[in-house]
């Protein structure tokens, strides 16, 4: 059995027609059914049902299929492993972050692990499918909220607690206060991201507990236009405490919001049986090594 034979197999099972698989390999349609059947030939069982023209999986083809997956995902990682020794400090890193985290996250930490770096070639994807797209192997590392009952290939370091607070405009009566109950969210005009995004969702979660609506009559997608807003007094919003404390903003109150206070908690995710190379490596330990620092700040702030 060699790797090509296995090569051309999966080519037809994406497919599932012979002469599109062949052009896709760039080679013969008979030289692609001569290699799939000395496959056959070496495992004993036909890999393909041929009905007509049309072709469907044996069940011999679906367990050597499933198998292929896995050959090629390790094929992949040692390519990526050897690479990686040879570069050393070299490579790229391809990240997925939720919307709003590039704010708190990777600004300032970005321009810093370049310059420590600036072998390093790395792309920062907001998106609200972190967790999906590092399973299927999009991207490298995922920095978002902890999942439930992740797949079994996915690793979990805790990054941070992350509490939510009343952003609000200095100057409103409600920021003379360093902490209000959850449900006075009701007499106050909010502007927030919109229902997909992980904030609002948390806190759609936490008015269902308290069987209370707030009102939203603007919802945009940008940070920066949310805190624009706010600072106009056009309304108050809901942000990571984190975030707000990190941009110092001086028109922008934050109140502590209580009975619940939400919040969630904050990871990096990557793919245990994909190939971590080190580049990988090192931006983990400078984002840990980042956010801890941030907190001591935060911490120095209040104290």
């Amino acid at each position: 059995m060699e790797l090509r034979q296995l090569e051309y197999f999966a080519a037809v099972c994406k497919e599932m027609h012979f002469s599109r698989a062949a052009a896709n390999l760039c080679t013969t349609q008979s030289n692609l059914s001569q290699q799939i059947k000395f496959l056959e030939n070496e495992l004993g069982l036909p890999l393909f049902d041929r009905i007509g023209k049309r072709i469907a999986l044996t069940d011999a083809g679906k367990i050597l299929l499933e198998q292929c997956h896995t050959i090629f995902e390790r094929i992949d990682y040692i390519k990526g492993a050897i690479t990686d020794l040879k570069r050393m400090e070299g490579g790229r890193l391809d990240i997925g972050i939720l919307p709003g985290d590039g704010d708190l996250l990777f600004d300032a930490l970005l321009i810093n692990f370049h310059l420590a770096y600036p072998k390093l070639s790395i792309s920062v994807t907001e998106t609200m499918e972190v967790y999906e797209q590092v399973v299927d192997g999009t991207r490298d590392l995922g920095i978002t909220t902890v999942p439930m009952n992740p797949d079994d290939r996915i690793s979990i370091i805790p990054l941070f607690h992350e509490e939510f607070a009343l952003a609000i405009q200095s100057d409103h009566p409600v920021a003379k206060s360093k902490a209000i109950p959850f449900e006075q969210l009701q007499q106050l005009k909010m502007v927030m991201f919109g229902p997909e995004h992980q904030i609002t969702k948390v806190i759609h979660s936490c008015c269902q507990e308290k069987g209370i609506s707030i009102d939203t009559p603007i919802v945009t997608s940008t940070l920066s236009t949310l805190l624009s807003l706010v600072e106009q007094g056009l309304g108050a919003s809901i942000l990571p405490r984190m975030l707000l404390d990190y941009l110092n903003r001086d028109n922008i109150s934050a109140v502590t919001l209580l009975n619940p206070t939400p919040s969630q908690d904050i990871c990096i995710i990557y793919r245990t049986d994909k190939f971590m190379g080190q580049a990988a490596k090192l931006f983990i330990d400078e984002l840990k090594s980042f956010i801890q620092s941030v907190m001591e700040r935060t911490i120095r702030s209040f104290g």
